[in-house]
């Protein structure tokens, strides 16, 4: 797939290498680079994954790496509901109105 400038993409950019980074992390740590990802708006006329762009945030910043995505999806969850906390803010808001029978 191909974007064209103004698409929504994602980059990639290693911050540090593996052997720029401190020295207390654990070792499996130690061996990867600390990379960012960033979305942004793409300002290259076109560009396909793999490439070397920039992109302007929603901040205004602009900032160069390697498009790893167009059209970047939230891939983030907060897990499975707990049953015991689905009606906490309900008990503790009658709590807090004076209800002695939450």
């Amino acid at each position: 797939m191909k974007a064209r400038k103004g698409d929504w993409v994602q980059i990639q950019k290693t911050i540090l290498k593996p052997e720029e980074r401190t020295a207390p992390l654990p070792d499996d740590t130690k061996k990867v680079p600390f990379e960012m990802r960033v979305k942004g708006f793409l300002l290259n006329e076109s560009a396909i994954e793999g490439d070397i762009v920039e992109i302007r945030t929603l901040t205004g910043r602009i900032v160069k790496g390697t498009l790893v995505s167009i059209n970047p999806v939230y891939e983030h969850n907060f897990g499975e509901p707990v049953p015991e906390l689905i009606n906490v803010g309900l008990e503790l808001r009658k709590i807090l109105e004076g209800d002695n029978n939450a």
